[in-house]
């Protein structure tokens, strides 16, 4: 069985407080990029023992820390689950706040789902992903949601940039989340990340931020460069996602070249 594990953009990220678990309680409206993806591909264990491969965009490491075979071990431990081989092609840049390793392990998890027949519901696949990391729940649903808490915590909202053309770019830098909430003092908004979100897109461009952006482009200017360029070739709105590095820009028309 194979599926593509697709990437992710936040439209808006604001850091409302640190809590007493050393997390924070964001607000950010995640959206799926459903032409950015890896493949995930599980067969049946040739020779009785689960192995994995990787190839694509090399992920540092043991292979037995990759997300995704954090997702396996995770199931295993509650479900008989058969020894398979585990074939995964990286795509999605990684340190990119893209949330490639998050969506990875997302659909190991519903992959598995299927390949062993474990008839979970949904609720108890984000349980799981849950587990794995903040950003896996999404995944499972896969469609844009409001989320709050730690970024887990879901609710509807009706949002669609199908009519627009999305260029996502990643430097060659990448940033890690522990260093960029390094540079974020938590503070409420003035308008909520709910309002902003409803408005015509054309209006986003002063509203919309996301707070990590001042502290990531202070320590690599040349993220903010990219930010600056797409919207002097066009775009209607740009933003970096997630803690970084990529950024991304919305275009009313295709945009012939990338930055």
């Amino acid at each position: 069985m194979i599926c593509f594990p697709n990437a992710k953009i936040n439209l808006g990220l604001h850091i409302l407080s640190k809590r007493t678990d050393g997390y924070h309680n964001i607000e950010t409206v995640f959206y799926p990029v459903n032409n950015l993806c890896d493949a995930l591909e599980i067969v049946p264990a040739a020779e009785g023992k689960t192995t994995f491969s990787q190839t694509g965009i090399p992920v540092a490491g043991n292979p037995e820390d990759n997300l995704v075979m954090k997702a396996y071990s995770l199931l295993k431990e509650d479900y008989d689950l058969p020894e398979i081989a585990v074939y995964l092609r990286k795509q999605i840049p990684i340190g990119a706040g893209l949330g490639g390793g998050s969506s990875d392990a997302a659909f190991m998890i519903k992959l598995l789902n299927n390949f062993a027949g474990l008839n979970l519901s949904v609720e108890q696949m984000e349980t799981y992903a849950g587990r794995i990391g903040a950003d896996c729940p999404f995944f499972i649903q896969n469609q844009a949601v409001f989320a709050e808490g730690t970024g887990t915590v879901f609710s509807p909202v009706t949002i669609s940039l199908q009519t627009y053309h999305l260029v996502v770019t990643k430097p060659s830098v990448s940033v890690s989340t522990k260093e960029a909430y390094a540079q974020v003092k938590p503070r409420k908004p003035n308008i909520p990340l709910k309002d902003i979100i409803c408005l015509p897109v054309k209006e986003w461009k002063n509203l919309l931020v996301n707070d990590f952006e001042p502290g990531v482009f202070a320590l690599y200017p040349e993220i903010g460069e990219i930010k600056r360029r797409l919207y002097a070739e066009g775009a209607i709105y740009a933003s970096m996602t997630g803690s970084g590095s990529a950024v991304f820009g919305i275009f009313e028309k295709p945009k012939p070249t990338n930055p």
